[in-house]
């Protein structure tokens, strides 16, 4: 049996742009998300990501394209817990073969551009839960991404904390130049971005 989570959705982000995904629960939103970010086929029709067609590549092209061109934020931040955050935010630069000065100086950039210059060396169980959040949007911009994919960045964050997290997410997403596509119940932050559509049942919708 077929189910159609997604129907005829077409959708276009220019360069630059910040669009917000609404939707109730179970409306396509997660699954959206994860077509776009090439964590799961079986899908009709096309995904093109900085002018590569993504049906067209092997399982490493497909690879290689998620890696270099996508950064991912999920509402639980997916830290590695035995890693302090600088490492967090090198581990995919050394997967593109940067030097770990490199790596290091970037991520310290990156860290440091999110008020979290003196929080380096903490491992996530000694950071706050908007400061993990925090981290997860450095490692999500590590690579300079043409896109951004935020599924819930701030569903599990109390309303003042999140604020902050919306506040630093956007500016440094602007400041880095990529695009973003931000799933989201948060009626705050859809406001803030660039553009708003919606999914209903599996149909996308310009607000």
């Amino acid at each position: 049996m077929t189910i159609d989570v997604l129907r005829g959705v077409d959708l276009a982000i220019a360069p630059g742009e910040m669009v917000a995904l609404l939707g109730p629960s179970g409306s396509g939103k997660s699954t959206l998300l994860q077509a776009v970010g090439l964590l799961e086929g079986g899908f009709d029709g096309s995904i093109r990501i900085g002018g590569e067609e993504a049906a067209k590549l092997d399982n490493d092209g497909r690879t290689r394209l998620r890696r270099d061109a996508l950064g991912f934020v999920y509402q639980f931040h997916h830290l590695l817990a035995d890693f302090n955050a600088t490492e967090n935010v090198m581990l995919p630069l050394l997967v593109r073969d940067l030097t770990e000065a490199e790596a290091q100086a970037r991520a310290t950039v990156l860290l440091t551009a999110l008020g979290l210059g003196h929080r380096l060396e903490h491992r996530p169980s000694q950071l706050s839960g908007g400061e993990q959040q925090r981290v997860a949007v450095a490692r999500a911009l590590a690579n300079r991404p043409a896109l951004v994919l935020a599924d819930e960045p701030t569903g599990n964050l109390d309303e003042r904390t999140s604020d902050v997290v919306i506040d630093e997410f956007i500016r440094l997403v602007r400041e880095e130049g990529s695009a973003a596509l931000v799933a989201t119940h948060n009626e705050r932050l859809a406001a803030r971005m660039d553009r708003v559509v919606r999914l209903h049942d599996g149909v996308l919708e310009q607000a």
